[in-house]
């Protein structure tokens, strides 16, 4: 195959589609007491959430060296002619960034990366297409063509439990994580030129959830088929409940359930819900 495809693990695509698709994952990592893990390796999602649940230092991330994207890139340049590498935002960590110096300093292959200014299961989305083109044949800038047509239609909005993650983060204030929680604020946020910011300020969790349904519910009517995904921080019932909720009133629509991992989630917190989408 010409064309190899490398993600980082915010992607959060199970391991039996990696193998499926040929995707290649590298993977950051997650400090919690002194311990370093590799997210989606030594780390999972359910004992990632068991620790923090138990109490102690919020945990602290850390994206991959630029020397584990070189060595994976001179290794598929055995085999490939060109790279096409895809990553969480640009504006929430230096991953991206590390690809693209990682790129420039390899001799035997050509890298295309992608910033795909979004994260988890919807960042996933653009790995699989990008896969599924390289299998068929297409080349790197073929496959980027097409993944900035669909960036023009991603949409993606999450919502978080508890505030005290985005405040302990350094995302939130003080005065704004105590009145929030008072007032039951559940703000939907959603990136802007690859950061995070809020969207809207909603009263309660049914209330946004509503509001994000009604966006998608827009949008696909202008489309013949939209991809969409819910994604949760240890909340699965509650996605299969959504997504059984809404589906039926979008035929046109295909759902994917997906999760916030280790590293996302150690910003959101558990019991965060997303919801995003892009056109097929």
């Amino acid at each position: 195959m010409r064309t190899a495809v490398v993600t980082d693990s915010t992607a959060y695509l199970p391991k039996e589609l990696r193998e499926l698709y040929d995707i290649h994952m590298v993977p950051l990592c997650v400090i919690m007491n002194g311990e370093t893990y590799e997210e989606e390796v030594d780390l999972s999602t359910d004992a990632f959430y068991d620790e923090v649940r138990n109490g102690g230092d919020l945990p602290k991330t850390s994206q991959p060296a630029v020397g584990t994207f070189a060595s994976l890139f001179e290794e598929l340049g055995e085999d490939h002619d060109e790279v096409v590498t895809i990553h969480l935002s640009s504006g929430i960590s230096g991953t991206y960034s590390g690809a693209v110096q990682a790129g420039e300093m390899v001799d035997n292959v050509k890298v295309f990366p992608f910033d795909s200014e979004i994260s988890c299961m919807v960042q996933g989305m653009f790995v699989i297409e990008a896969a599924v083109m390289a299998k068929d044949g297409a080349t790197a800038e073929e496959i980027l063509a097409r993944l900035n047509d669909l960036k023009e239609t991603t949409r993606a909005y999450f919502m978080v439990d508890n505030l005290g993650h985005l405040q302990r983060g350094g995302r939130l204030s003080n005065a704004q994580a105590i009145i929030g929680s008072m007032l039951q604020v559940k703000p939907l946020l959603h990136f802007v030129d690859t950061k995070i910011e809020a969207f809207e300020k909603i009263r309660t969790r049914k209330k946004a959830m509503k509001r994000i349904v009604d966006m998608l519910k827009e949008d696909a009517e202008k489309y013949d088929e939209v991809q969409a995904v819910i994604i949760h921080a240890n909340r699965e019932e509650d996605a299969v409940q959504w997504k059984n909720e809404i589906s039926s009133e979008l035929p046109n629509v295909s759902f994917r359930i997906s999760h916030f991992g280790p590293v996302i989630g150690t910003h959101l917190g558990e019991g965060s819900m997303g919801l995003g989408w892009m056109k097929k």
